[in-house]
């Protein structure tokens, strides 16, 4: 299994930052290529980090070699 980055995006600091990073985070797993891996790999995690100033959310998840080139081709 490999483990890669599927999406990622930049927030600005505030009081509650997974409040206001829920609303990006569905809008991407509704998207076609968030459908496509909340389906197909295993246990995709998001991670929230302090960056510069604000906040930095990464989802990744975890695919096998075929299903890594599929994501590849089809979606970056």
């Amino acid at each position: 299994m490999i483990k890669v980055i599927v999406h990622k995006f930049n927030m600005s600091d505030v009081e509650d930052p997974d409040l206001w990073a829920a609303q990006t985070l569905i809008e991407w797993e509704k998207s076609e290529k968030g459908h496509w891996v909340m389906k197909n790999a295993i246990e995709p995690t998001w991670h929230r980090c302090f960056y510069e100033y604000g906040w930095q959310y990464t989802i990744t998840a975890e695919m096998s070699e075929e299903q890594l080139t599929y994501y590849k081709l089809k979606y970056e």
